[in-house]
């Protein structure tokens, strides 16, 4: 069976149920896909790096014996119980996907231990992967396929650790930091603790922008988001000299229209508050409008109708997929979203 919705895949890392006896993890973001493989051989085995009753395996080790493999599947477990066989491969077409294919069809029509529960990593396996048909033609088998992070998972991700150690974010700092993040799981994970550090552990602060110009090493000037605070205020030459200033600092293309996203969608937020009946004022202090930008912030609310904005999402979504396309300018493309963007608002009136 195939999980692929965050929701489904996470109930089922916290009860895969005793029909299923194996699963395939696979995904771009191998970091994303040690995470959930974590989570699962955690559930699976009381203790996950228990020598006796959990076999860790790479494709460098069924290279070298080609019975291993089945071997351990084979095997009983020496304290009773499910046994857990976890298989890694190192990228997206691995030799070994053929021998690991083969074993996982055998253990799922009942040929080794049927109390064994197979879990195996990959990175992303395409539809002519043999492990992947495998995987996804059984229903004794979860097939759950590991997207790249979004805005959305990684500010989650980023609150649910700042909570842990008593550390939070206002809207504005939390917009900005997840911006700056790296979709690789576990390279943002280790940005996140780097911020936890630089904040203090259990600290129980709620730390604003002004408090992570430090951790940023540039002034708020220079980010991303002041040149989408500019694409949108209709100012051309600020917008572009600011993306390519981002652009020295190391920032992505990726990141420069994320950064874009991110600004319209508090733009859209406040002018549906505004609709709904809230004062603009109220409306903005709800989204986490910055106190200094807020004079400029209301002027754009007023002249950004609905109906424009919906406009600049079409252009932001399509921006967004063409940025991702493997060998794709996505600075050259995220400037030109932002000179877009600018020369509408301008046309508006800003």
């Amino acid at each position: 069976m195939i999980l692929q919705r965050r929701p489904e895949i996470d109930r089922f890392l916290a009860a895969p149920g005793a029909a299923i006896r194996a699963a395939v993890i696979h995904g771009r973001d191998l970091g994303v896909v040690r995470e959930r493989a974590q989570a699962l051989a955690g559930v699976i085995a009381e203790q996950p790096d228990d020598p006796f009753n959990v076999a860790m395996l790479t494709e460098a080790d069924i290279a070298t014996d080609a019975g291993r493999l089945e071997g351990e599947l084979m095997a009983l477990s020496m304290i009773g119980g499910r046994r857990l066989v976890r298989l890694r491969l190192s990228g997206e077409k691995s030799p070994a996907d053929r021998l690991a294919a083969e074993a996982l069809a055998a253990h799922l029509t009942d040929r080794f231990n049927p109390e064994a529960f197979f879990l195996i990593e990959a990175g992303a396996l395409g539809r002519d992967s043999a492990l992947r048909k495998a995987a996804e033609t059984s229903p004794a088998c979860a097939a759950i396929i590991c997207y790249e992070d979004e805005p959305a998972d990684l500010a989650r991700l980023t609150r649910k650790a700042l909570a842990a150690e008593k550390l939070a974010l206002n809207p504005d700092a939390l917009d900005i930091f997840v911006a700056r993040l790296p979709h690789e799981r576990g390279v943002a994970r280790r940005e996140i603790e780097r911020l936890i550090l630089f904040l203090g552990p259990g600290a129980s602060l709620t730390a604003s922008l002004a408090d992570l110009e430090g951790f940023f090493g540039v002034e708020p000037e220079a980010s991303l988001h002041e040149a989408a605070f500019d694409a949108f205020g209709g100012r051309q030459a600020e917008a572009h000299s600011g993306l390519r200033r981002a652009a020295m600092e190391g920032e992505s293309g990726v990141a420069a229209v994320r950064a874009l996203g991110l600004h319209h969608a508090r733009l859209r937020r406040v002018a549906v508050l505004h609709k709904a009946g809230a004062g603009l004022q109220a409306a903005a202090k709800a989204s986490g409008v910055f106190w200094k930008t807020e004079r400029e912030f209301l002027r754009q609310v007023q002249i950004w109708t609905l109906a424009e904005l919906d406009r600049a999402q079409t252009h932001i979504l399509a921006a967004d997929r063409a940025c991702k396309q493997s060998g794709s300018p996505d600075r050259l493309l995220a400037e030109r979203l932002a000179l877009t963007i600018a020369g509408r608002a301008r046309r508006l009136g800003l």
